[in-house]
C-alpha cells in the first residue's frame, strides 16, 4: 500500500458501480478498500478485477471466529494476492496468531504475506457504548481499550491495528513508531459526520501520526470524486511532509 495516498473505501452495492468509479481515475494506481458489502455480493472476482487495473487492495472483512476457522479463511484470502487484510482483536491472542499462520501458509513462497492489521474499536463506537454495551469497567476509557487491543495485536505479531485517528499517537507511543496505524473516520471540515463519531481531517490524522487514512463517502459520494480525492491527497501529503520536517 502506498502511504502517500488515501485508501478509498469502495462501499458500493455492486461490482459494476465500484469498477465504474475507479475508472474515473484514468489508469491511476489507487489504494482501495473492499469491505463486506462489496465482497459478499461479488466475491473474489472483484479483487481480481481491481488488481488487473493496477490497484492496491485492502480487504477489510474483520474476521472474527474460532482460531481454526480464521486460519483457514486467511489461507484462502492470501491466495487473492491482496495487500492488506483485517482481523478483529476481540477474537483473542490465539485467533490472531492463527490468522497470521493462515496468511503465511496461503502466500506463495516467492511473495510476501499481506499486511495484517487488527480492528480495535470501531470509529462509530462512543465512550458510552464501551461502558453500556460492551460492559467495560466504568474506569476504563475508550482509549485504554484501544491500547489494550493494540498491545494484543503486537504480541500476536500483527503489522498494526485499525483505530480512529484520535488514538494513533498514543498507540505509537505505547507500542512502537514502526507499528502501523490505519485510520478510517476521515472527514474534511465541510463533510457531515454520518455514523462516524471519532473523526479527523487528513491533516489532523497526519499530525496524530496515522500511517494510512481510509476515506469513503467524502470521495465516493462527491459530485467530483477525482477533485476531492486530489484535495484530500494533497492535504495528507503536505501534512506528512511538515510532520517529517519537525521530527
Amino acid at each position: 500500500m502506498n502511504k502517500e495516498c488515501p485508501i478509498i473505501a469502495l462501499d458500493f452495492p455492486t461490482g459494476k458501480e465500484a469498477l465504474d468509479f475507479v475508472d474515473l481515475f484514468e489508469r491511476e494506481s489507487l489504494n482501495v478498500k473492499i469491505g463486506m458489502e462489496l465482497f459478499y455480493i461479488e466475491g473474489p472476482r472483484i479483487v481480481q478485477e481491481l488488481r488487473s487495473r493496477g490497484h492496491n487492495i485492502f480487504l477489510d472483512l474483520k474476521l472474527h471466529d474460532i482460531p481454526n476457522t480464521v486460519k483457514s479463511a486467511m489461507n484462502s484470502l492470501a491466495r487473492l494476492e491482496i495487500d492488506m487484510v483485517t482481523v478483529h482483536c476481540q477474537g483473542g491472542l490465539k485467533m490472531l496468531e492463527a490468522a497470521i499462520e493462515g496468511l503465511e501458509s496461503g502466500t506463495q513462497q516467492t511473495e510476501q504475506p499481506p499486511l495484517i492489521v487488527g480492528i480495535t474499536q470501531l470509529t462509530s463506537t462512543s465512550p458510552k457504548h464501551v461502558h453500556s454495551e460492551q460492559l467495560l469497567d466504568s474506569q476504563i476509557t475508550l482509549e485504554e481499550s484501544v491500547l489494550k487491543y493494540a498491545q494484543l495485536a503486537k504480541q500476536a505479531g500483527l503489522d498494526g491495528v485499525v483505530s480512529s485517528p484520535l488514538e494513533s499517537k498514543a498507540i505509537k507511543q505505547t507500542i512502537s513508531s514502526n507499528f502501523s496505524v490505519v485510520t478510517p473516520g476521515i472527514r474534511m471540515d465541510i463533510n457531515p459526520m454520518d455514523d462516524q463519531i471519532r473523526i479527523a481531517t487528513p491533516a489532523q490524522a497526519a499530525q496524530l501520526q496515522s500511517d494510512y487514512i481510509v476515506v469513503g463517502r467524502p470521495i465516493t459520494q462527491a459530485k467530483n470524486p477525482v477533485l476531492v480525492y486530489q484535495t484530500i491527497t494533497t492535504e495528507w501529503q503536505n501534512a506528512r511532509k511538515t510532520l517529517n520536517k519537525e521530527v
